[in-house]
C-alpha cells in the first residue's frame, strides 16, 4: 500500500472513531429547554457572539429581546441592524460607558431602569432569547445585585434563552450558567494606534 494510500486509510480510522464519538454524545443529549450563556473575558466578540445568535434565533422564527447595559451614547452597528425588525424588542440603557459619565448615582439608576426592562422581558413567554449585553459590567460596579439578577433570571419561561455579556462575569453566574466562554485578549487593533472601525467595533 502507498503512503498516500495509509495516510488516507489512517484518516478513515480517525473520522470513524470521531464519528461514534460525536454519535454518542449527541445521543446523551436529550434535555431540551432555556441556557443561559455567558460570554466574559478581556478579548473582543463578546457582543458580536451574542448578536450572532440573535441573529441565529431570528432566523428560526424566534421574538429576541436585547437589552444594552452600558452602551447607548451613540448608535451602534448591532443597534440600527437590529431594530429593522419587528420581533426584536431592542433597549438601550442611554446613559454611555461610565468613564464618560463620570456620575455613579445617575449610571445606577440608568441600570435600575435598563433592568426593569429586562425583567418584562424575562417575565415574556414570547421571546424565545433574550440579550443582556455588558450586564456583567453593570454587575462588577455593584450597580444592581447579583442575586436579584439570578432569582429573575432563573425564573424566566423554561424555554426562554438568556445571553449575558461583559468583562469580569461574578463566580454566581458563572455558576448558575449553562455554557460559560472567556474571550481571550492576544491582540488588539487599539493598542497599535488604529480607532474603532464601524462594522468592527461600532
Amino acid at each position: 500500500m502507498s503512503a498516500d494510500a495509509n495516510a488516507d486509510a489512517r484518516h478513515r480510522d480517525r473520522m470513524a472513531r470521531k464519528k461514534a464519538a460525536v454519535d454518542a454524545g449527541i445521543a446523551r443529549a436529550t434535555l431540551e429547554r432555556g441556557v443561559l450563556l455567558v460570554l466574559t473575558g478581556n478579548g473582543k466578540g463578546k457582543s458580536s457572539s451574542a448578536f450572532g445568535m440573535a441573529a441565529r434565533a431570528l432566523g428560526h422564527g424566534m421574538k429576541v429581546g436585547v437589552v444594552q447595559f452600558i452602551k447607548g451614547a451613540g448608535s451602534t452597528g448591532e443597534e440600527m441592524f437590529f431594530r429593522r425588525f419587528p420581533d426584536v424588542a431592542f433597549h438601550v440603557m442611554g446613559s454611555g460607558f461610565t468613564w464618560e459619565t463620570q456620575n455613579r448615582a445617575q449610571d445606577v439608576a440608568a441600570a435600575r431602569a435598563a433592568w426593569e426592562v429586562a425583567v418584562g422581558l424575562l417575565q415574556n413567554p414570547a421571546i424565545g432569547l433574550l440579550l443582556l449585553d455588558e450586564l456583567n459590567v453593570v454587575l462588577g460596579l455593584d450597580y444592581l445585585p447579583v442575586d436579584e439578577i439570578l432569582t429573575a433570571i432563573l425564573a424566566r419561561p423554561s424555554h426562554q434563552h438568556v445571553v449575558v455579556t461583559g468583562r469580569k462575569a461574578p463566580q454566581a453566574l458563572l455558576d448558575a450558567a449553562d455554557t460559560v466562554t472567556e474571550m481571550r485578549d492576544i491582540k488588539h487593533a487599539y493598542r497599535a494606534g488604529i480607532k474603532a472601525q464601524p462594522g468592527i467595533e461600532l
